[in-house]
């Protein structure tokens, strides 16, 4: 995915509040091997580009000053309640080296499998990201898991995942997290209907010694 920038010559805040007022975004593109420059984009690009969900985990062009450079969005702040882009972060990455970035899971499959089709289990989805390391060509949009086969009662850990090539996953600790669970909710109404048949069974229970002493 590809995006135009300039160079940004002048900053601080009342130089930032002018180029929002023109339409423009202060943005910042730092790592590598250079130093950190302010940068300004279109707000209208970005701003359509930034509701792409492959925006956010892939490997950018970015046509600075007319030269490419390699990037990963790393960072955007939105106004409070305006449609409005206040400042973006960008991160150079090189060919050769590897980079860690949060990657989404897609889960598929999940309303066909028996837990859900069968025996009308509920599956929740526990983690929806994860940390991935990987040379940027390596680096996937998402990663898929199949929730097709699930049981009742079943767990899907990311031991159950397999990377994608050249793909590492980061996990902190040494537990493999969850990722989905497949439970049966109980149903409220049945639940009422239990517990209004315990309560008439103990009010039968505790009228029967009346009923004898009356004998």
């Amino acid at each position: 995915m590809k995006f135009e920038a300039t160079t940004r010559s002048v900053q601080g805040s009342s130089a930032s509040r002018r180029l929002r007022r023109a339409g423009r975004v202060p943005a910042i593109v730092y790592g590598g091997k250079g130093e950190a420059q302010s940068i300004e984009l279109d707000h209208n690009q970005i701003f359509h580009a930034l509701r792409k969900a492959p925006f956010h985990t892939s490997v950018l062009d970015m046509m600075l000053d007319g030269k490419k450079q390699s990037v990963l969005l790393r960072a955007v702040q939105w106004h409070s309640y305006k449609p409005q882009v206040l400042h973006v972060d960008f991160q150079r990455v090189s060919a050769n080296e590897a980079i860690t970035t949060r990657i989404p899971f897609h889960f598929i499959n999940g309303d066909e499998s028996p837990a859900v089709k069968l025996q009308s289990a509920t599956i929740t989805t526990v983690l929806n990201d994860i940390d991935v390391t990987c040379l940027p060509k390596d680096l996937p949009q998402f990663i898929e898991v199949d929730l097709g086969k699930m049981q009742v009662n079943e767990v899907v850990h990311l031991s159950d995942v397999t990377a994608p090539a050249g793909v590492e996953f980061v996990i902190v600790g040494e537990e493999s997290p969850v990722l989905a669970t497949a439970l049966v909710v109980a149903d409220s109404a049945d639940d009422d209907t239990v517990e209004g048949e315990d309560q008439v069974a103990d009010a039968e229970k505790s009228d029967k010694p009346a009923e004898d002493d009356a004998k």
